[in-house]
């Protein structure tokens, strides 16, 4: 195999330095049940699935690290009100995309594409395609666990739901160091979900509140009917407005002139 790029080794050292940054309050959540792991590999003759078992030899051990990650990231403590999951099934199936989560009522479904495994791994970068498979990963596990807008109906039908639900799992990906340099989009707005919401949810937490991605998790408890602007205020005062802090953002990180 060749030699790790710099630019994955940058990233993994991103990573390295999140984890210790969040070590104490990632040990809180050592003992707590994240549901059971079932792995099932459904495409064993494809190449993707001997690369995904080279790399991850224990698939239950590693996603449940993983989950451990993401509730840390959302929650205070295993005390909060955690949205229980008895069980995640993880497939690798080969199909076309990369990754979704299906399943309900603490039965969760992920898959993980081989196709994918193998377009990640086509220069044969080992530290390339852990990264890529962590960030996936950490952005499904995030539906799994992440608590959901209440009164402004579901993520099928209603817009701002679906920006939270998307904006978040990313923000988590983000906070974990699960996107390499040159990731975060430009403009656009903090409806656009993804990682154009997710930057912007990661940026507050950099810039007004240490605690606001798991504070911003908990207002779709507090705040009924949820929105962004009412989130925000929930969060940081009723001084403060989703779009100004937007703009302030997007003239913080260079996409518009003040």
């Amino acid at each position: 195999m060749k030699k790790n790029s710099l630019l994955y080794i940058a990233c993994l050292s991103i990573v390295i330095m999140g984890c210790a940054v969040n070590k104490n309050r990632a040990s809180a959540w050592e003992k707590y049940n994240v549901g059971t792991i079932l792995f099932e590999d459904q495409a064993p003759e494809t190449q993707g699935s001997g690369i995904y078992h080279q790399i991850i030899p224990d698939a239950e051990s590693y996603i449940k690290e993983q989950a451990r990650t993401v509730l840390a990231t959302l929650y205070n403590s295993p005390k909060d009100s955690i949205v229980p999951v008895h069980q995640i099934h993880y497939t690798l199936k080969d199909v076309k995309g990369i990754s979704a989560k299906g399943g309900s009522k603490g039965n969760i479904d992920i898959f993980y594409s081989t196709r994918h495994i193998e377009q990640s791994f086509a220069q044969n970068d080992t530290a390339k395609l852990l990264f890529e498979t962590r960030g996936v990963l950490l952005h499904e596990l995030t539906h799994a666990y992440q608590l959901e807008p209440q009164g402004i109906g579901s993520y099928g039908t209603n817009r701002v739901f679906w920006a939270f639900i998307e904006g978040m799992a990313d923000a988590v990906r983000v906070a974990n160091g699960g996107f390499g340099p040159n990731a975060r989009p430009k403009k656009g707005n903090y409806m656009d979900g993804y990682r154009t919401t997710g930057y912007f949810l990661v940026w507050l937490r950099d810039h007004k509140d240490p605690e606001f991605l798991r504070k911003f998790n908990k207002s779709t408890l507090e705040v009924v009917p949820w929105s962004f602007d009412g989130a925000i205020k929930y969060v940081l005062g009723e001084e403060y407005n989703i779009d100004d802090l937007w703009r302030e953002y997007q003239i913080a990180v260079g996409d518009v002139e003040a």
